[in-house]
């Protein structure tokens, strides 16, 4: 398959009431990861990659190998660029293939946020590629610390309303609890306040930092618009340990490619739970 659209798989998992999840894919092993596991589980995937990212694999060299993953794989994929905070990157990464971008200027007041949103969704739908962005700040964690998540920094609903309105976004990240990076403990999902958004848009949620969501929140989450659901720590720890595992002293394994295929594998793993975990496994039809 080539790459597809964001919008239309999203459009879908709402239809039919699961998430698909968003996996960082920072190098090839982990590209390969998430795109052995949607065909071993039958399931969607985005394939996320964020600055940092480009900065270390390179644009062009990514791009390439994920387009070609896509390209082979049987179930539908997006190359999505997340966290986007410049308009320059989101255009590179559109002439480089992405089928999806994601602008970030949840930082920005609320009426510069709409007008460099409204820029990208111009630039993008004219070439089909899809447009997430973020309303609300989801704060990040550091060294396993606890955050809590300030009512001043979740997403108010009546402005989610607005934006969704007025920049033809499509789909909206919320802050309504969760934390970006390694949790002390689960995240608290303000439920009421994601259900008054879902209500007042028309467009599939997002929800970031998904590493530290309780099953059943998860779950209760999607039942009130939440289509995409990104993971990235917990597939970090996965290939970690995995390198770990395999470059421990008894492991017996001493080359390079029998070293990346376990942590590979570890990553892998971890994707097919979260793909049963958010109901997308079997939905790639």
């Amino acid at each position: 398959m080539t790459l597809v659209s964001l919008a239309g798989m999203l459009r879908k998992a709402r239809c039919e009431g699961y998430a698909v999840g968003g996996f960082y894919a920072w190098n090839l092993e982990l590209v390969q990861s998430v795109v052995n596991a949607a065909e071993g589980e039958c399931s969607p995937a985005v394939l996320l990659i964020n600055q940092t990212g480009l900065n270390y694999a390179g644009l062009e060299y990514y791009a390439a190998f994920a387009k070609k993953a896509a390209e082979k794989a049987t179930v539908p994929i997006v190359l999505h660029l997340d966290h986007a905070q410049n308009l320059e990157l989101v255009t590179q990464c559109i002439r480089c293939g992405f089928s999806s971008v994601m602008f970030d200027g949840s930082a920005f007041p609320l009426e510069t946020n709409i007008e460099l949103t409204r820029k990208v969704v111009e630039a993008a739908h004219g070439v089909g590629v899809s447009v997430e962005a973020e309303l609300g700040r989801v704060p990040r964690a550091g060294n396993g610390l606890p955050v809590e998540v300030s009512e001043a920094s979740m997403t108010d609903p009546d402005e989610a309303r607005r934006f969704v309105d007025t920049t033809g976004i499509d789909a909206l990240a919320v802050s309504v609890g969760t934390v970006h990076g390694l949790y002390k403990r689960y995240a608290r999902l303000d439920f009421n306040r994601l259900k008054r958004i879902g209500d007042l848009t028309d467009v599939p949620l997002v929800l970031h930092g998904g590493t530290g969501i309780p099953d059943d929140a998860v779950h209760k989450a999607v039942e009130l618009g939440v289509c995409k659901i990104n993971v990235g720590e917990a597939l970090r720890r996965a290939y970690l340990n995995g390198l770990k595992g395999a470059l421990g002293n008894n492991s017996g394994k001493n080359d390079v490619m029998d070293v990346l295929a376990s942590a590979r594998l570890e990553a892998e793993n971890v994707v097919r739970g979260k793909m049963r975990l958010f109901r997308s496994a079997g939905k790639a039809d």
